[in-house]
């Protein structure tokens, strides 16, 4: 017989692998894989595939798994933050309520800790006053890099709200940009197919991302971006491909054009707005200094 549990709204829209592997047993994705090509387990008594989105009330039945052994969850040193460093997040704090916060994410630190990276935002947050009685949960990125706008949810009911949005396209995004070159007047979008590859798998993803010259001169081009789809490096990729790399971005540019030296990537999140419970929300984040003074001193 097998065990039969019914998912309940902690885990309401989750992936059925993220359920399985924390509420079952942390397997290999590639075992866990196999368990579900074996039909070893069923959500609402059909075979079904990790990726499924659970619903509340879905029942989940697994057949014998007790010879499988959970694999040990590496522990994640987290970066301890001083009172100095997080105090100064007051500034950049733009909506604070019970359920999100809204901050102006700051350039050169990465949202969450990583392979080449300690220092991050959300370590720093949940050791402030914004997260006394709950925990961040990340809902979107931006690239260590990048600054701007970032929401990070308080709880899991709007962390899976956030996330449900995104992937329907409800939240609106849009990214300031100084690049080199001259964009052509009559590029209103970009359309691309982008390469990424995945253990030696190729994948094709196609991006789409409306532009906007707000001005521009035979040197470079300050631009309005408004990205329909959610790439990873999308912006940065695209603008490459059209021979306009972002000042700044050591990771996509061109060998022939002399590289200005600065610390900066003139990339930023600028305003994002979406709506919940007919509530419309519209937040903006002003880009920084060395941001102002490029665009004063050079468009």
């Amino acid at each position: 017989m097998p065990k039969s549990y019914t998912v309940d709204d902690d885990y309401n829209d989750s992936r059925l692998d993220k359920w399985f592997k924390n509420k079952i047993i942390n397997l290999p994705h590639s075992l866990l894989e196999k368990i579900l090509r074996q039909n070893k387990v069923k959500v609402n008594k059909k075979k079904t595939k990790s990726s499924y989105r659970l619903q509340k009330g879905d029942l989940i039945e697994i057949y014998d798994i007790s010879k499988f052994k959970p694999v040990d969850k590496r522990e994640k040193i987290k970066y301890l933050p001083k009172k100095k460093e997080m105090g100064v997040y007051d500034n950049y704090v733009i909506e604070d309520n019970e359920n999100f916060i809204v901050i102006n994410k700051p350039s050169g630190i990465p949202v969450q800790s990583g392979t080449k990276s300690f220092k991050n935002i959300i370590d720093i947050l949940k050791n402030t006053k914004y997260f006394e009685n709950s925990k961040p949960f990340i809902v979107h990125r931006l690239d260590k890099e990048t600054s701007g706008v970032l929401i990070i949810a308080k709880n899991r009911k709007y962390a899976q709200l956030f996330t449900s949005l995104f992937r329907i396209r409800k939240i609106h995004k849009t990214y300031l940009a100084i690049v080199y070159g001259k964009v052509d007047k009559s590029l209103k979008v970009m359309k691309d197919e982008l390469i990424y590859y995945e253990n030696n798998k190729k994948i094709i993803q196609k991006a789409l991302a409306n532009l906007k010259i707000i001005r521009s001169n035979e040197g470079f081009s300050f631009l309005e971006l408004n990205p329909i789809t959610g790439r990873k490096h999308q912006l940065r990729r695209q603008l490459l491909k059209i021979g306009c790399p972002i000042i700044g971005d050591d990771k996509y540019y061109l060998n022939d054009r002399k590289k200005i030296k600065i610390k900066n990537l003139m990339l930023h999140a600028y305003k994002i707005k979406f709506m919940i419970n007919n509530v419309q929300y519209n937040f903006k984040a002003k880009y920084n200094y060395l941001f102002e003074d490029f665009l004063k001193k050079n468009i």
